[in-house]
């Protein structure tokens, strides 16, 4: 006897065995991926919270029991302080990135706006930047001696900058453009699936464009948008690079600087103050996680794609068409053309200055032949392909039969996604904090070492490897397991020979994105990098600690050109592919 459920497979439903509370049926290769990735993420998250209860010595060995860290955390005044600069900071990064991103989706995936297909390129392409090194170049460009300062200043006359760069409003100004390209990406799937009947309805009732948008669209988007804002939010909150390269000199901290701090620049280290914040940071993390998933657990009801054949409505804006196309360029002037202008030109320069006439008759290669000269920059460069290049193969490797095991629904597949996206918790500076107690812990050398970055790396770019080999594995149907089956082959054998095969498009995807992801990372090599073990993004920001601005430039020039080519390849894969981006 069998029954047929709603997706139309047959089950044998008469000789299921009894469900047993007790029963554990999973599969060798789902028990040996579950113990690799408890054993990834376990003993970072055991040493993290053990080290805020317990007192360390300088060695990072462990002393006697206390609470002392968190009463020494919550009853100084700076943690209410920072706390509410961390959620302004996340709010407002949040916001702009939704409001640049939502605009540009719009124009986008919903008008005939010329050469709209192209802002898909120039977002990911973005993504080769380091967000060290735009940061810096928005320094520059927005700084007291920076051209927009000095602008605004020569035709008011004022002696005072317009706007100082090293504040609240600078920090939430260059987070939230660099989160803008994410913000696009996502929001451009939101508007692509819309059933245009809604808005053709509204221009029916007499509504233009622009009321459509703000009446239908923007309405029936709401959801996605919280998300897509909850989400940001997150990443901004754990932010490390702009509040410590923006906020810093300008005395605004929050959460993730004073843990760096407790680390670095106390004397001695630390470590259980720095647990105790790591540990509140990631609760806090957790809970704007759950946030966020509460608002996606009836997401079904906000779809509006049926069985019925649907064809998204692009909306004619006429002459308007080609304002959204100044926008679109603007949106690329700003986003690429003026900051790496900015690095391009103070790499050129012996010593930077500011912008005047006067930079261009002393430009000068020197700066690029120290760079490709110096043998710690040429090791910098190495380590970061290294670093990049193994941490990409490992996430793949582990979430390649993860992702198939989860979205087969196999016993053990669900567990596989749960710890596979747990490190989504784990802030970057936390999460070094973390690798950097369990290091020194162990009994022989491993601290500083570039497979301590890759490890601590493998357990950070888990979840984003995770999304795109699941999407991979959501697109091969059952049916080409089953006809294997059917020849005889084992249920290993068919994910080599034909689930394998067609995941490596997304499986290739996802290295590339994780690589574009680790070789900009800042918060976390920068307490595990040890001496000759450096990496660019590490590099860049020592480099502007030190004031040497020109050689900051031609790094990042450099290794930002050698990430856009690749940004490029990731770019035409996805797009070749189908995987989430145009």
């Amino acid at each position: 006897m069998s029954s047929l459920d709603l997706s139309g497979e047959t089950t044998k439903a008469a000789v299921a065995p009894p469900p047993s509370r007790w029963r554990m049926d999973v599969s060798p290769a789902a028990a040996i991926l579950i113990v690799l990735l408890a054993a990834l993420i376990g003993p970072p998250l055991y040493f993290l919270i053990k080290t805020s209860f317990y007192e360390t010595d300088f060695d990072g060995s462990f002393g006697d029991f206390t609470l002392g860290y968190y009463v020494e955390l919550f009853s100084s005044g700076r943690f209410v302080e920072h706390l509410r600069n961390s959620l302004v900071f996340a709010l407002g990064s949040g916001l702009l990135a939704i409001g640049l991103g939502a605009l540009q989706a719009w124009i986008v995936e919903r008008t005939n706006t010329p050469m709209r297909r192209f802002a898909f390129l120039v977002a990911i392409v973005s993504l080769g930047i380091p967000h060290v090194l735009y940061t810096v170049a928005w320094l520059l460009i927005l700084g007291k001696q920076g051209p927009v300062n000095q602008a605004i200043m020569a035709l008011s006359g004022s002696t005072e900058p317009f706007f100082i760069v090293n504040s609240m409003a600078g920090m939430i100004l260059i987070e939230g453009m660099i989160w803008t390209p994410l913000s696009f990406l996502m929001l451009s799937s939101v508007f692509r699936s819309f059933d245009g009947g809604f808005e053709e309805a509204a221009v029916m009732s007499g509504a233009g464009p622009f009321t459509t948008f703000r009446r239908i669209t923007m309405k029936l988007a709401l959801p996605g948008f919280l998300a897509l804002l909850m989400l940001i939010c997150i990443r901004a909150f754990e932010a490390f690079d702009i509040p410590a390269l923006v906020g810093t000199a300008g005395d605004v901290s929050v959460l993730s600087t004073d843990i760096f701090e407790s680390i670095r620049k106390d004397l001695p280290p630390n470590y259980g103050l720095a647990g105790s914040f790591s540990v509140v940071l990631m609760g806090m993390v957790a809970l704007l996680l759950v946030l966020q998933g509460r608002l996606l657990h009836n997401a079904e009801r906000f779809q509006t794609i049926t069985g019925k054949a649907f064809r998204p409505r692009v909306i004619d804006l006429r002459g308007w068409r080609f304002v959204c196309a100044g926008v679109l360029v603007l949106y690329f002037v700003l986003l690429i053309a003026v900051p790496l202008a900015m690095i391009t030109l103070a790499a050129f320069l012996p010593f930077y200055d500011g912008v005047h006439a006067g930079v261009f008759s002393r430009l000068t290669l020197e700066n690029f032949q120290l760079v490709l000269g110096g043998g710690s920059f040429r090791s910098a460069i190495g380590n970061t392909l290294i670093i990049g290049g193994a941490t990409a193969t490992i996430v793949c490797l582990l979430t390649a039969g993860s992702a198939w095991l989860a979205a087969r629904r196999h016993p053990g597949g669900r567990l596989l996604n749960q710890l596979a996206t747990l490190p989504l918790v784990f802030p970057a500076i936390v999460l070094g904090v973390a690798c950097l107690q369990f290091f020194v812990s162990l009994p022989f050398a491993f601290y500083g070492t570039l497979a301590s970055i890759i490890l601590a790396g493998t357990v950070q770019y888990l979840p984003y490897g995770m999304r795109f080999t699941y999407a991979g594995a959501l697109q091969i149907h059952r049916e080409l397991e089953e006809a294997a089956a059917s020849s005889g082959a084992s249920r290993a054998q068919s994910f080599r020979r034909v689930v394998l095969p067609l995941m490596a498009p997304s499986v290739a995807t996802s290295w590339l994105f994780v690589l574009l992801l680790s070789v900009r990372a800042v918060g976390m090599p920068i307490l595990l990098a040890g001496p000759g073990n450096n990496v660019v993004a590490v590099t860049i920001y020592d480099l502007w600690g030190n004031g040497q601005i020109t050689a900051v430039a031609a790094l990042g020039l450099l290794w930002a050109g050698l990430m856009m080519m690749i940004g490029v390849v990731f770019h035409h894969m996805s797009r070749r592919y189908g995987l989430d981006v145009k």
